[in-house]
């Protein structure tokens, strides 16, 4: 599992739209799993979940990100991978989960 956090500033929606179309975009196996759009008053929590395929580890990773924002403040990101790891009891060869954590670090 690798995990990357961060403050972003700009339209909530827009920088929604450029990690979608970047994730979706920028692997022929990427796909978006599902996705969550909730609301409280004035704060937003946005939820994609993405897949694609790992040619390194030969299998698929997940990508699951969170954008949260409360009125006009900052959005706070939190993007977490899973999947990557092939064996029973302990994780090896996360490179798969690290990869995609980078591709999103690009688009952003």
């Amino acid at each position: 599992m690798a995990k990357l956090e961060q403050t972003l500033h700009g339209d909530l929606d827009q920088i929604l739209r450029k990690i979608e179309d970047g994730i979706l975009n920028g692997s022929f196996s990427a796909s978006m799993e599902d996705g969550s759009d909730l609301q409280s008053g004035s704060a937003r929590c946005a939820v994609r979940v993405f897949e694609r395929y790992s040619f390194s580890g030969g299998n698929r990773v997940s990508l699951n990100v969170t954008l949260f924002q409360n009125g006009d403040g900052p959005i706070q990101m939190s993007a977490i991978t899973a999947g990557g790891s092939q064996a029973t009891f302990f994780k090896i060869n996360t490179i798969g989960e690290e990869a995609f954590l980078d591709k999103l670090l690009e688009i952003l």
